[in-house]
């Protein structure tokens, strides 16, 4: 079921890419003398199309929730639509793009060098075949495994205080909607691409499920982020990070810093990215206080 419906989103998402372009982007190529590019821009175009499909169904779901079920109430969005920009940077996919091809060629080579001396390969299909064998499984477990590594980069990313200073540009917004979660500091999202680039190579992720992976996960957080009175009841809260577990993150002075400048001390509770589970396994977890 799982593969069949991967494939089919998979065929949908190439046919858009294969027309976008042969019909836009190949002939302009060809016009600027860059046709040395294709084969990158032709993986971008994937990236793009993806991003797109995300961007939109997100909005058509999120954005009717928002009107009907805020949990904040403000006169205007002003302040909401610079993360806009911020989302359509992160969701059309060139960062991560960028990281993905830039290492693989660096992957290869330390996974050959491995080889040749006597090192099992990184890659988690082989140490668990099962992986390839039922790919619903391959997909879950790359899952979780991405997420528990998401957790401790968001943790470290409150416990530094220089790597705090990056993530604060993050909390900064106080009006919390479904285009939030893009919101960042260049560096820190750069940083955070090619971390999660490099991993995603180093266990073997294929780049079909990459592109998935990460389609679920903006979706995911964008409902995090969104401005709706929304939890997942008492059992739900602990299996998926809910807008309401994830408000209570970003509360000033409870969810992440207290005090400032040199003095501000540097915590906070629900790093969960896609799982509150990790939160609850290292005690960072608070289900009781209202954000």
């Amino acid at each position: 079921m799982f593969d069949a419906v991967a494939h089919a989103v998979s065929a949908l998402l190439g046919q858009a890419q294969t027309w976008l372009f042969v019909t836009l982007e190949q002939p302009l190529l060809y016009q600027l003398h860059l046709m040395d590019y294709d084969d990158l821009a032709y993986d971008a175009t994937l990236w793009f199309v993806a991003g797109a499909a995300q961007i939109l169904a997100v909005y058509a779901v999120l954005r009717p929730l928002e009107a009907w079920r805020p949990i904040e109430h403000w006169p205007d969005r002003k302040a909401a639509r610079v993360d806009v920009i911020y989302t359509l940077i992160n969701r059309l996919g060139l960062v991560s793009l960028v990281f993905f091809l830039a290492l693989q060629p660096a992957f290869d080579n330390l996974q050959e060098w491995l080889r040749l001396h006597g090192v099992v390969n990184l890659n988690l299909d082989e140490l668990l075949p099962g992986m390839r064998t039922h790919p619903l499984l391959g997909f879950l477990i790359y899952l979780v495994a991405l997420d528990f590594a998401g957790y401790w980069y968001h943790r470290w990313q409150h416990q530094f205080q220089w790597w705090w200073e990056l993530h604060a540009v993050h909390h900064s917004q106080r009006q919390l909607t479904l285009w939030a979660d893009d919101r960042g500091h260049l560096l820190d999202d750069t940083l955070q691409a090619a971390f999660f680039a490099a991993l995603a190579l180093a266990i073997g992720v294929p780049p079909n499920q990459f592109v998935l992976l990460a389609m679920l996960g903006g979706a995911l957080q964008s409902l995090q982020h969104a401005n709706v009175r929304m939890d997942f009841g008492r059992l739900g809260e602990r299996l998926l990070v809910s807008p309401r577990f994830h408000r209570l993150h970003h509360a000033v002075g409870y969810g992440h810093e207290l005090g400032h400048g040199n003095r501000a001390r540097l915590y906070g509770c629900n790093f969960g990215i896609l799982f509150p589970w990790w939160d609850l396994l290292f005690h960072s977890a608070d289900f009781v206080t209202k954000p």
